[in-house]
């Protein structure tokens, strides 16, 4: 008999056009076998918490297992109240250690983090970073990279680097994407034809900083917004630009950093959270401290004139790893 999985997270890929982490484990675990029944698609955060709860509650009787993708801000309350509520009806719930910041959440909310981690069937990190935070705070947990369909990935390996970037990550602060905007006013200086595509929804208004930037700098021509795109689209977009940025403040192991390494871009990133953990600085990618314009300009401007194919190359089969070939192994231990 197929085993049974509640998956509760942001089911909103329709309305987003965005396939998330959820999205996409749930759709491999299909092609396992396993029955998939998922929580919550309502876009009102409050009408979807009541439908996680409503999920647990109906499907008590026939679910095997409880994933639950687990965040550092709001959405952090929505993992404690659907995992206690799993509790209650002795599930097997399992946390999916999603959310960057997860370390200060345990540090500013130590009860609900104990209770929420330590009465779990398993812990599992997408990071070794997570999975090292964790395990300071003498919580166990388990090592499960995100999964790429890396058939899906193609890779193109670019002759010359050029100073065409692109960033893909929601409008937010906490991903800095007025640091985007910040280098590429510095390397106009240097490269005056420099374009930045910045591919992504706004979260909390960001957007409207940045274009107010753009519009002080005079950078309109240097520029262009395409909003979400589904991952075919800003994939096949990829293929037009040749050095992908991550600005991010706080991170875990972000899908988009490793799906740029699986299709060829090389990557600058900030050297924050899980990137360090995801990046070997100079071998297939370059790290950079947070919020420094100067530097990420700096380290952009040599990988062009170095015209440093290696990284890319490197960071592909770095990616390769990531495929679900070798991912598959370790969810079906954990949910035999």
């Amino acid at each position: 008999m197929n085993k049974t999985i509640l998956y509760i997270g942001n089911d909103l890929a329709k309305n987003s056009k965005y396939n998330s982490a959820m999205e996409t484990l749930s759709s491999l675990l299909i092609t396992e076998g396993y029955v998939i029944i998922k929580s919550s698609s309502k876009r009102n955060q409050i009408l979807r918490l009541i439908n996680m709860c409503f999920s647990i509650v109906k499907n008590s009787n026939k679910v095997d297992y409880v994933l639950i993708d687990t965040f550092s801000t709001s959405a952090f309350y929505y993992a404690f109240l659907t995992s206690q509520l799993a509790r209650l009806f002795n599930l097997k719930y399992i946390p999916i250690l999603h959310g960057g910041n997860l370390p200060y959440r345990i540090k500013e909310s130590p009860r609900l983090s104990k209770l929420l981690f330590n009465n779990s069937y398993k812990n599992i990190a997408p990071s070794n970073y997570l999975k090292s935070e964790f395990e300071k705070r003498n919580y166990k947990v388990e090592y499960i990279p995100n999964s790429l369909e890396i058939e899906l990935y193609n890779f193109k390996l670019r002759k010359q680097i050029t100073p065409k970037l692109l960033w893909v990550r929601a409008f937010a602060e906490i991903y800095n994407p007025k640091l985007a905007i910040e280098v590429l006013k510095i390397l106009k200086l240097t490269f005056p034809e420099v374009k930045l595509c910045m591919v992504g929804p706004d979260k909390d208004g960001s957007i409207n900083q940045v274009k107010g930037l753009v519009a002080s700098y005079n950078l309109e021509e240097n520029i262009e917004f395409t909003g979400v795109l589904p991952k075919e689209e800003w994939h096949k977009k990829a293929t037009e630009f040749d050095v992908f940025i991550n600005t991010t403040n706080v991170d875990n192991t972000p899908v988009s950093v490793m799906e740029a390494m699986a299709l060829g871009l090389p990557v600058i990133s900030t050297n924050v959270g899980g990137l360090p953990y995801l990046i070997n600085s100079t071998i297939d990618g370059i790290l950079v401290e947070k919020n420094n314009p100067e530097q990420m300009a700096n380290a952009i401007i040599s990988l062009i004139k170095d015209n440093n194919l290696e990284l890319a190359i490197n960071a592909r089969k770095k990616a390769e790893g990531f495929a679900w070939t070798e991912v598959r192994k370790e969810w079906i231990k954990i949910l035999s």
